[in-house]
């Protein structure tokens, strides 16, 4: 089943095209890396596909259903109450954590689901669960200030998983922590696609891509200029990707 569908999607900041067409579905169960050089429109691919911006063109949807579509030279979004509903298919892991620093961590994965309609007992026997999945029940009511950047990391995956979405975004996960703390933040991706959850995670982690995705995506210039599996991709003559890859590697 196609979750995620953005079609010619176009996107340009004062006057600077960062997107120009780009085109790409995931299928359930689909874990796709989107990786490319700093500048080359990773990151802002992925805020209009969570509609953190809007688009300048194009056709966004989930699950067969039209988050937003071009007329006349203009992109139309569906209604608020459409948007609603469609903003529940996906989570967003940002690069920063993004947590509450006055909420307990307990508190950071509670609230959005009782923002989205559950019970507080729903919603902390949920939060718990994440929690003891994601190694972390004894950190309930630390602070993220009392947490390292791993296990804050961990906890903006346990909010995210908490919704219960089909898609799982992932903005660099990795950027903000120190080489140490990497690995752990990169197992609890890796037993999410165990999992055959879905995601789409923009990384500079190719060995990591390599090993977790069903697809890479090579962005440059704000077009995607490869795609295909690991295999192909690591594997392709190309040599602007051969360069990319084998610099990003250690090769």
């Amino acid at each position: 089943m196609e979750l995620l569908k953005i079609e010619n999607c176009r996107k340009s900041f004062d006057g600077e095209e960062i997107l120009k067409g780009i085109s790409m579905s995931v299928n359930e169960g689909e874990v796709v890396s989107v990786i490319g050089p700093s500048g080359s429109g990773k990151s802002t691919l992925l805020r209009c596909a969570c509609m953190l911006e809007t688009m300048d063109g194009g056709v966004l949807s989930y699950a067969g259903k039209t988050a937003a579509h071009e007329k006349n030279g203009h992109v139309l979004y569906a209604s608020h109450a459409e948007l609603k509903e469609i903003r529940k298919t996906f989570g967003l892991v940002f690069q920063n954590f993004n947590l509450f620093p006055h909420y307990s961590v307990l508190k950071n994965i509670t609230e959005p689901q009782m923002l989205a309609g559950k019970s507080k007992e729903d919603a902390e026997k949920k939060a718990f669960e994440m929690l003891e999945k994601l190694g972390l029940s004894d950190k309930a009511k630390s602070y993220p200030c009392q947490l390292s950047g791993g296990q804050q990391q961990r906890v903006s995956i346990a909010r995210a998983m908490a919704l219960e979405p089909k898609i799982l975004f992932f903005d660099e996960p990795t950027s903000a922590l120190d080489p140490e703390l990497t690995g752990e933040v990169l197992k609890v991706i890796r037993d999410l696609a165990a999992m055959h959850m879905t995601m789409i995670i923009v990384t500079h982690e190719m060995s990591f891509a390599r090993e977790v995705s069903d697809r890479m995506i090579f962005m440059e210039n704000g077009v995607i200029r490869a795609e295909g599996t690991p295999e192909e991709l690591f594997s392709s003559e190309d040599e602007r990707l051969k360069s990319f890859m084998g610099r990003l590697s250690g090769n």
